[in-house]
């Protein structure tokens, strides 16, 4: 290795997966298994009327493969909310149903993780310790979960130990993130690089989210 100490035992990284859609770029999910699911989104429904032959085990079989390639290379796999929810707004049997379907769909393909990666940048409290009577909270450490991420970009980085878990910050390196830092909307990113430096300057204008 070039540079040692850039990465702490040769660690790559932790990629949060959904499932809503299947994963790795292979259709995955259970969703696809039914054509006639009264419930299956018009676009999943019209790519099964033009592919006849698809075979759902054989999808999950080749997106194993590469899992299993990844992390023999060192790449680590978090969950992501099979739906990408925002568990913030959800009620308790909701996300009881979405982690089902990560169970049952991600987790044989990636392997289990004790670690879920938040969408939307929302989380399960503010930020401190968690309230640990929550049921929210009580469900996903019944589930295995002890370290929890959301999206901050207050701060260069944040880190809270509880008595049993783990919560940390993350700061999504997106376009959006960039864009804004680079026309000086934003400055949350300027301790990495310098995002004028790197971003397009023919790149249209980024909408607001």
């Amino acid at each position: 290795m070039e540079h040692p100490d850039a990465s702490y035992r040769g660690a790559k990284g932790i990629i949060a997966l959904t499932g809503y859609n299947g994963i790795l770029g292979y259709r995955t999910d259970e969703s696809y298994n039914d054509i006639n699911n009264p419930d299956l989104s018009s676009d999943k429904r019209k790519w099964l009327e033009n592919h006849p032959d698809f075979n759902l085990e054989q999808e999950r079989v080749e997106a194993k493969k590469v899992a299993d390639a990844m992390k023999e290379d060192g790449w680590e796999f978090a969950s992501h909310t099979w739906g990408h929810l925002r568990v913030g707004d959800k009620d308790l049997e909701t996300l009881m149903e979405d982690t089902r379907k990560w169970r049952e769909n991600v987790e044989p393909l990636v392997g289990p993780t004790d670690t879920i990666i938040f969408a939307h940048g929302q989380d399960l409290g503010d930020w401190g310790p968690y309230d640990e009577s929550d049921a929210k909270y009580q469900f996903f450490r019944s589930q295995g979960y002890n370290i929890f991420c959301n999206v901050d970009a207050s701060s260069e980085y944040m880190t809270w130990f509880g008595t049993d878990y783990l919560r940390q910050g993350r700061r999504n390196l997106d376009g959006y993130r960039i864009y804004n830092n680079a026309i000086g909307q934003q400055d949350n990113v300027s301790d990495l690089f310098d995002a004028a430096a790197i971003i397009d300057p023919q790149r249209p204008p980024v909408p607001a989210l």
